[in-house]
Formats: structure tokens, C-alpha cells, sequence
């Protein structure tokens, strides 16, 4: 099973180094010193991690045989590829490996069905389930546990438990301009109460602010 576990952004230095931006949980395991990986385009690779060190909050990589900063800028934007057992799992019992989650059926927490799992997408904030609906339209569903209750492999199903309109935007529409309405109603009535708190505490100055522009 081939895993997509990072991507490769810009050069940094002049000695061959490249940021990645991380995609697995195990980056110690999979990105690595000594990890041959294979690559998206495959004619840049396969790639042997020659060292890996994290400067700023960034993974910083150097290749065997990319030694300055234009070879390095090479590989921008590459594809970190790595061989994972079919059968393997990540240590922490509550990851998954994308190939893991492909295709659950999802419901919600009342058995309402929303679909199944087409994608998932690793964004630098958070995980997204791109979820494929019975009608052909798709939903993204962030992968947090507050939201994702529940990974049932041998049932090969997802239970969400969805904040009202994230399923359905009309639903959220709603709820947005009924959140306006009631924002409005309570400022309005605070800006009435500050203008007259307002007006009293100008008339309170002029009676003794007399020194003042």
C-alpha cells in the first residue's frame, strides 16, 4: 500500500535542504534519516532522506544527491510516497491511515445516512472527510473528534455528529440570518441604553467640565 506522507515546498538554505509539509501522524517513522521514498511525478524519485531536522515549526529535509539549493528547488511541490503494510496500523488506536478510512459509509449519530468517504484531505489546520452523498453532491467534514464520534472498521462506518448546518447550508443559512437578527435586536437595544447612558453623562460633564474643549 502506497501512502502520500508529505509534500515538498521550497529550498531553504543553499545546501540542498527542502521544508515538507507533513502528511501522516508517524512523520518519525515514515520521514526519517535513511527512508527511501517514492515520488509523485515518479521521475524525480525514488528519495533517500539524508538528514531531517524541525527549524521554526517546519520539517526541514536534505535527499542523498541534492546538494544546493537549485536542486533542491527542483523538487518543489513533489510528492513524498511511502510502502505501508495493507494490514499495519498507527500506534495511537485513534489514527488512521487514509487507505483505512477510503470508502466507510458515514451516518449520524441517529442513523441518518450522509454518504461514504471519496477523499481526505490534509490541510496545515486540520484533516477534511470529503464525503460523497447518495445524490452526487459532496460535504466536507472536518476529522475532529467533537464532530467524528466514532471509526468502526469491521463495520466499515463513520458516525459524525454534525453542528447544526454543516450538512446542510440552507440549514446553516438560516441559522446565520436568525444569529443577525438577534445580534441586531440586542444592539439596537444596547445602543439605545448607551445613547442615553451616553446623553446623561454629557449632560453631567457640561454642569462640570466647564474647562474643557
Amino acid at each position: 500500500m502506497q501512502l502520500v506522507v508529505g509534500r515538498i515546498g521550497r529550498a531553504h538554505g543553499i545546501k540542498g535542504e527542502v521544508t515538507v509539509e507533513v502528511r501522516t501522524d508517524e512523520p518519525e517513522l515514515r520521514l526519517g534519516p535513511g527512508a527511501v521514498l517514492a515520488t509523485d511525478p515518479a521521475g524525480v524519485g525514488p528519495l533517500t532522506i539524508e538528514t531531517g531536522r524541525v527549524h521554526s515549526g517546519r520539517l526541514l529535509l536534505r535527499f542523498a544527491g541534492v546538494g544546493d539549493r537549485t536542486a533542491a528547488e527542483a523538487l518543489r511541490n513533489t510528492l513524498l510516497i511511502a510502502e505501508v503494510d495493507p494490514d499495519e496500523t498507527p500506534e495511537d488506536p485513534e489514527e488512521f491511515y487514509d487507505h483505512q478510512l477510503m470508502d466507510l459509509d458515514v451516518v449520524t449519530v441517529d442513523g441518518t445516512v450522509v454518504g461514504r468517504i471519496a477523499e481526505i484531505s490534509h490541510l496545515p489546520s486540520q484533516d477534511l472527510l470529503i464525503v460523497e452523498r447518495p445524490d452526487g453532491s459532496e460535504v466536507m467534514i472536518p476529522f475532529v473528534g467533537e464532530i467524528v464520534t466514532e471509526i468502526d472498521l469491521e463495520e466499515q462506518r463513520a458516525v459524525v455528529d454534525p453542528p447544526r448546518g454543516l450538512l446542510d447550508s440552507a440549514e446553516a443559512e438560516v441559522a446565520s440570518s436568525r444569529d443577525a437578527d438577534e445580534s441586531g435586536e440586542q444592539g439596537s437595544g444596547a445602543g439605545a441604553d448607551a445613547g442615553a447612558d451616553a446623553g446623561q453623562d454629557a449632560g453631567q460633564g457640561s454642569a462640570r467640565g466647564e474647562g474643557d474643549v
